[in-house]
């Protein structure tokens, strides 16, 4: 080879390269957990780990809450293109659409196989894009991580009966929030950095958010010292990731792709993460922090899931599109159940 066509064929592959990087499309995604937050927060960074990792035509950029745009408000920014993407939780749009939390956390549903069997396999995941579809909202949207059960509250003082519970103002997410509700209690949906202040100054006097290692990050041992379990509310709690819809339908099928496969492994990564870490938070919470873990009652947890079976019925009666995904759900589960009930060793309630 000439030295000409070698300098001529080492420009070509120069021509390509940058032509390739150019090529490259970068998403701006929010996230609606700070990267500090484990968990909750590492997921999303992880996710654009994972994505940008593997992609040759898009990589994705992550932003803070509030640095693009305010938690609450990533579903309208990303369906009316001010921003690109966002990684939350479809329960922060209960406001919005009112079966938006049955694809987040359903109160005494399906812990996390069951919850991904129903969203992967059956028809969660097409029930979930027609929600955002039939309510206009131009978003993609996909299953993008997931966490066991949370704890079901920290509270100042300790709550032995329904009485307890009557006058607190308490932040609380999703359906669960309803059920509270009907108990007496008054809820308020706040993102996660906002609730430490809004208990320190009495704003509210109690609050849930998620796993022990979580709420430790953020604190709430210092005010509340009762940390009650299970998580009767949150089972099992889905992330989304959301992409404009034009954004979306712009990228390429191998893009895509990929995109699916990095929120795939990320659902795995998530899972993984919070079954790894939480019990040595649990044991610093008790032995060096004075948490007090407590369980509810086998009579407190029959009165809330009696009273979500009512919040249920009446979300069904007042909604066609909860209805239809409340009982396509339930359908599932039934079935489910003919696999879980002989297949797992059984666990008593404590």
């Amino acid at each position: 080879m000439t030295f000409t066509r070698l300098l001529a064929g080492t420009a070509l592959c120069a021509t390509m390269a940058a032509t390739a990087v150019s090529a490259q499309q970068t998403l701006e995604m929010t996230s609606a957990f700070s990267e500090n937050l484990p968990i909750l927060g590492t997921a999303g960074v992880n996710f654009v780990e994972k994505i940008n990792g593997i992609s040759e035509s898009v990589e994705f950029e992550h932003f803070n809450p509030g640095e693009l745009v305010p938690t609450l408000e990533a579903l309208d920014a990303v369906s009316n293109g001010s921003i690109d993407a966002a990684y939350t939780t479809s329960g922060y749009w209960q406001g919005k659409m009112t079966a938006a939390s049955l694809f987040a956390a359903v109160p005494f549903g399906p812990e996390a196989g069951e919850f991904l069997a129903w969203m992967l396999y059956d028809d969660g995941q097409a029930l979930f894009q027609q929600m955002y579809d039939d309510n206009g909202y131009d978003v993609h949207v996909q299953p993008c991580g997931i966490i066991a059960p949370e704890t079901s509250g920290w509270f100042k003082n300790e709550i032995t009966s329904v009485e307890d519970l009557e006058g607190l103002n308490m932040r609380f997410f999703g359906l669960g929030a309803e059920v509270m509700q009907r108990l007496g209690v008054s809820t308020s949906l706040l993102a996660g950095g906002d609730i430490f202040p809004a208990l320190e100054r009495g704003a509210i006097d109690a609050t849930e958010f998620s796993m022990p290692r979580i709420d430790a990050r953020l604190g709430f041992y210092n005010i509340a010292k009762y940390n009650y379990f299970p998580g009767w509310h949150q089972p099992a709690t889905m992330f989304e990731l959301l992409i404009n819809k034009d954004v979306w339908e712009d990228l390429d099928d191998r893009a895509q792709r990929q995109i699916e496969v990095a929120c795939l492994a990320n659902i795995t990564d998530n899972y993984a993460e919070g079954e790894a870490t939480n019990f040595d938070a649990m044991r610093e919470n008790t032995e060096e922090n004075g948490v007090s873990i407590e369980n509810w009652s086998p009579e407190m947890l029959d009165l809330f899931e009696t009273t979500w079976n009512e919040v249920a019925a009446d979300l069904a009666a007042e909604d066609e599109f909860f209805a239809e995904v409340w009982a396509d759900l339930g359908e599932f589960r039934e079935g489910y159940s003919v696999w879980s009930d002989n297949i797992y060793l059984p666990r008593p309630r404590n």
